[in-house]
């Protein structure tokens, strides 16, 4: 697959930071020694020093912090251990759902593997606020803010509401075919209709932290072409 030039992904940049819009199908970090182009990877060789400081869900496109130096990178990892950082993902839900500010609570044990499960016995807390943005006939634009930062912890509390998001289908959301929301859709005789998304629909919209001591910011990753034509669609044939 390729990938933009790592220039061309930086929302922000100074001295110690770079804040970039990841895109979707690349992996934060590496999966395995070798293998394939990661996001670590683009980052060293623009700067030496880089240090990833969160990661995202390698199909989850959006806003992630990288640092250039040691110092950078402590504050930000203290400000993420003390829950300092407000994050938000936008995603595309199925179904209509009436979400304000929704608090679900519910721990998520880590089961290896990239696999996850809720367990109020044995899962570590995990926290997320829902509240819906925009309602169409058939899914839900919701926006998410997760107060801890589990693993997948966005994808399995939304399927805890019975509110899977669109083409997750390792928590049962379904993809989102155009033939499926606009009416007079044809489809060729030999043609096999692929999904509008290749993914599932969930994008790190916006980070607030602090760069430095003193100066807090907010950052924010545009839609990907994926995402915004989704969006433009469901506007256009689902509203």
């Amino acid at each position: 697959m390729k990938f933009p030039k790592f220039e061309d992904l930086i929302l922000f940049e100074n001295n110690d930071l770079i804040v970039v819009n990841k895109p979707a199908f690349l992996s934060s970090l590496d999966d395995r020694e070798g293998g394939e182009i990661n996001l670590l990877r683009l980052a060293r060789q623009y700067t030496s020093d880089a240090q990833i400081c969160h990661r995202l869900d390698k199909e989850t496109s959006g806003a992630l912090i990288i640092a250039k130096n040691p110092e950078a990178y402590r504050l930000v990892s203290m400000q993420f251990e003390h829950r300092k950082i407000k994050k938000i993902y936008h995603a595309v839900i199925t179904g209509t759902h009436v979400f304000e500010n929704l608090h679900v609570d519910l721990p998520i044990l880590n089961l290896g593997n990239k696999n996850v499960a809720i367990s109020r016995q044995e899962g570590k807390p995990a926290e997320t606020i829902f509240n819906s943005l925009k309602y169409y006939k058939h899914y839900t634009l919701v926006e998410c803010s997760p107060i801890t930062g589990r693993m997948h912890q966005i994808r399995i509390h939304l399927a805890s509401q019975r509110a899977c998001i669109a083409g997750d289908e390792m928590y049962g959301g379904k993809p989102i075919f155009l033939s499926e929301i606009k009416r007079s859709y044809r489809l060729g005789k030999e043609q096999e209709e692929l999904p509008i998304m290749k993914r599932f629909a969930l994008h790190a919209r916006q980070l607030t932290f602090n760069i430095n001591e003193t100066t807090q910011m907010t950052f924010e990753a545009p839609y990907p072409k994926d995402f915004a034509t989704l969006i433009k669609l469901l506007d256009k044939f689902d509203a």
